[in-house]
C-alpha cells in the first residue's frame, strides 16, 4: 500500500470522525497539500455525509463558513492547503473566538523534516491562529499517515469538543502531509468503493454535544428584585437553538418584575409578544432623564453598540448584574457589574422562589416612567421619518422592519447600518431574526458571512455600507451555487459614512473636506451595480422612500438581488443630530410637567 494512499484512509478516518460527531459541511479551497482532505472530503458527500462547497478566497471561505455556523449553531469545516492560505483564515477566526462560534479549520502542511529548512511554502502555520483558537491539534510530525485509527477519533473528538466548548470557537487541525499526495485515479476508485462499505458508515448524530457547566458556585447576587430596574438586552451569544426558551424566560421575568427591557437589534427581543419594550434608548439617554439614575440593571449578554448607554450605565450608582449563556469571559468593559456565566435560566433558578409574587408599586410606576419616555421618543420618530422624500439611512432604519415580511431574517453589518436600527427601529414591527458579527465589529467578510448565514436560514436580507459590502466582493462568487434566497440592500452613501458621526472634519470647514475625503471616507469609483452584473445579480436603483415597498417586492422574488440605495452621508448626519436634539428637547418637557407644583 502506498503512502499515497494510506494519506488519504487517514484523511478520511479523521473527516468520517468528525461527521460522527456531528459535521455536515464542509469548505473547500484548492490546493496539492490539502488534496488528500479533498478527496476524502468528496467520498463522504457522494455516501450522502458530507455536503462541499467549493471556494478559490480562503478568506471568504472562512467567513461563509462562520455564517453557516451561525445559522446552524454547529461548526462547519473549511479545508485549506498549506503558506499564506493559512493566514488568510486568521481575520475568521478572530470574530469567531470574540463572538463565541464554532468554526473548524483544517489545514494541511508540510511534515517536521521541511520546516526552517527552506522548503517552498512552508512556514510556521500552526502559529498563525494560536492566539485566538480554543484548541490546536498538530497531527504527527511526520505525517497524517502515521496516525492510527484511533488515534484520528481522538483528534476528532479533541477538535469538535473544543470547537463547541463554553464558549464555543474557532480549532485549528494543522495536518502534516508527506508526499506522495495523490494516489492516481486507478487507486483512488478502488478507495472510493472501499468508502462505500456499509461497515465504515458513521454513527447518525443528533445534537452538539456540550460540555456540562463546572461546579463553581455563582457569585453573590447585587440585585434587589423589589426595587425598580431595567433589563438590557444585548446581542444574543448563545445558540440559535437556545433563543425561544431565553426569550420566554426574559418576558416571564421583565413582567413579574416590572422591569422594562432595553432591547438592542441583535438581542432578538424586538417585537416579542407581552414584553415591555424601550427600543429608542440611546436617543432617551443621551440626556439621562432623572428617574433613570434609580434603576438597577439586569445585563444579559455584551454590550450594544451605544455610547450613551455605556456612558449612563458608568454613572449609575445602583448594582449592575451581566449575565453571559455559558462565555466566562469578562464582558463588562466598565467594569461596573458582577459578572455571572451561567446563564438568564440558571440565574431565574435561584432568584424566582424570592422574587416578589406581583410587581411592586414603585416598580410599575418606573417602568411607566420608561414606556412613557419611549412613547414621546417614537412619536418624534414617526413625525420626523415619514415613507417619503428622499431616501436617508434614519429613515430606512425606520421602514425597512415594518415593510420586509416577518419570515426574512435580517444582517446588519457593522458600523452605521447596527447603529441606525438601535437609535430609529419602530415599535410597531414584527419579532425577526435580525443578526450582526459583534465580536470584533470589523467589516471583513461581510457578504461571505451573509451568504452563509442565508444558506443556513434559507433567506436572508443584509443590510449594508458601500465599502463594508466592496471590501468583499469575492463573496458574489457564492450566488452560483448558494441555494437561498438573499436580497442585499446596500446603502451607498459614497464612502464610510461612520466618520460623518465623529468629531474629524475641520471645524472651519463648509464645502467638500479634501483631508477628511481622502484619508477617513475614502469614496470609490466601482459602479456596485456594474460589479454585480459580472457576477450575474440582478439589480435596482432608488432614489426615493416612496418605491421602497415595490422594491423590496420585486428583490425578494430573486433567488438574488441587489437593490442601490444612494444616500448622502452630509446629509444624514446632520439628520442624526437634529434628530437626537428634537428628543432631547421632548424629554426635558416631558420632565418638566412630570414635576409636581410648588
Amino acid at each position: 500500500m502506498s503512502l499515497a494512499t494510506d494519506n488519504l484512509r487517514s484523511a478520511r478516518g479523521l473527516l468520517a470522525a468528525l461527521v460522527t460527531r456531528g459535521l455536515r459541511d464542509a469548505v473547500i479551497c484548492p490546493g496539492s497539500r490539502s488534496g488528500p482532505l479533498t478527496s476524502a472530503a468528496h467520498q463522504l458527500e457522494q455516501r450522502g455525509q458530507l455536503r462541499l462547497h467549493p471556494c478559490i478566497d480562503e478568506r471568504s471561505a472562512a467567513f461563509h463558513a462562520l455564517g453557516m455556523a451561525r445559522g446552524a449553531g454547529r461548526a462547519t469545516a473549511v479545508i485549506t492547503t498549506s503558506g499564506t492560505a493559512v493566514a488568510n483564515l486568521l481575520p475568521a477566526a478572530v470574530e469567531a473566538h470574540h463572538s463565541g462560534l464554532p468554526l473548524l479549520l483544517l489545514t494541511a502542511d508540510r511534515p517536521r523534516r521541511l520546516k526552517h529548512c527552506g522548503a517552498n511554502q512552508t512556514v510556521d502555520q500552526e502559529r498563525f491562529l494560536e492566539p485566538c483558537c480554543r484548541w490546536l491539534e498538530p497531527g504527527p510530525e511526520a505525517g497524517l499517515a502515521m496516525a492510527s485509527p484511533a488515534d484520528l477519533t481522538a483528534m476528532a473528538g479533541r477538535l469538535w469538543q473544543h470547537a463547541h466548548g463554553r464558549p464555543a470557537g474557532p480549532v485549528h487541525g494543522n495536518l502534516p502531509f508527506e508526499e506522495p499526495l495523490h494516489p492516481g485515479a486507478e487507486a483512488l476508485q478502488d478507495l472510493d468503493a472501499a468508502a462505500a462499505d456499509p461497515a465504515e458508515r458513521p454513527l447518525s448524530v443528533g445534537d452538539v454535544d456540550r460540555p456540562a457547566p463546572t461546579g463553581t458556585a455563582p457569585p453573590a447576587d447585587p440585585l434587589d428584585l423589589s426595587e425598580p430596574g431595567v433589563i438590557v438586552a444585548g446581542p444574543w451569544r448563545g445558540r440559535p437553538q437556545d433563543h425561544p426558551a431565553w426569550l420566554e424566560q426574559l418576558g416571564r421575568i421583565s413582567r413579574r418584575l416590572a422591569w422594562p427591557v432595553l432591547a438592542d437589534p441583535l438581542s432578538g427581543v424586538r417585537g416579542a409578544p407581552g414584553i415591555d419594550t424601550v427600543l429608542s434608548h440611546e436617543l432617551v439617554l443621551a440626556e439621562p432623564p432623572a428617574f433613570t439614575a434609580a434603576s438597577q440593571v439586569l445585563r444579559l449578554g455584551p454590550m450594544p453598540a451605544s455610547r450613551p448607554l455605556q456612558r449612563w450605565l458608568s454613572s449609575l450608582q445602583t448594582a449592575q448584574l451581566l449575565l453571559m449563556e455559558g462565555d466566562a469571559r469578562p464582558h463588562d468593559p466598565l467594569r461596573r457589574a458582577l459578572q455571572r456565566s451561567d446563564g438568564l435560566l440558571s440565574w431565574w433558578r435561584d432568584r424566582e422562589a424570592g422574587a416578589p409574587p406581583e410587581p411592586m408599586a414603585g416598580n410599575q410606576r418606573h417602568s411607566q416612567d420608561w414606556l412613557a419616555a419611549e412613547a414621546a421618543a417614537q412619536a418624534v420618530l414617526e413625525a420626523a421619518l415619514p415613507l417619503q422624500g428622499p431616501i436617508s439611512e434614519p429613515a430606512l432604519a425606520r421602514w425597512l422592519p415594518r415593510l420586509l415580511p416577518e419570515a426574512w431574517p435580517v444582517m446588519l453589518a457593522s458600523s452605521s447600518p447596527v447603529r441606525d436600527w438601535l437609535r430609529y427601529g419602530p415599535g410597531d414591527a414584527p419579532q425577526r431574526w435580525i443578526d450582526g458579527f459583534r465580536g470584533a465589529s470589523g467589516i471583513d467578510g461581510t457578504l461571505s458571512l451573509a451568504m452563509g448565514l442565508a444558506r443556513s436560514l434559507g433567506r436572508l436580507v443584509l443590510v449594508c455600507g458601500d465599502l463594508a459590502l466592496l471590501h468583499d466582493s469575492n463573496g458574489w462568487l457564492w450566488g452560483r451555487e448558494l441555494g437561498a434566497a438573499l436580497t442585499v440592500l446596500l446603502i451607498d452613501n459614497g464612502g464610510g459614512g461612520i466618520f460623518e458621526q465623529l468629531p474629524i472634519r475641520l471645524e472651519q470647514d463648509t464645502g467638500e473636506d479634501e483631508r477628511f475625503e481622502r484619508l477617513f471616507a475614502m469614496p470609490q469609483s466601482v459602479n456596485p451595480r456594474t460589479l454585480a452584473a459580472a457576477h450575474g445579480v440582478p439589480s435596482r436603483v432608488l432614489q426615493r422612500l416612496e418605491d421602497l415597498p415595490a422594491a423590496l417586492e420585486w428583490s425578494l422574488a430573486q433567488p438574488l438581488a441587489l437593490l442601490h440605495l444612494p444616500t448622502h452621508r452630509r446629509a444624514d448626519a446632520a439628520r442624526r443630530r437634529s434628530l437626537a436634539q428634537t428628543v432631547s428637547v421632548r424629554m426635558k418637557a416631558q420632565s418638566a410637567a412630570q414635576q409636581p407644583g410648588p
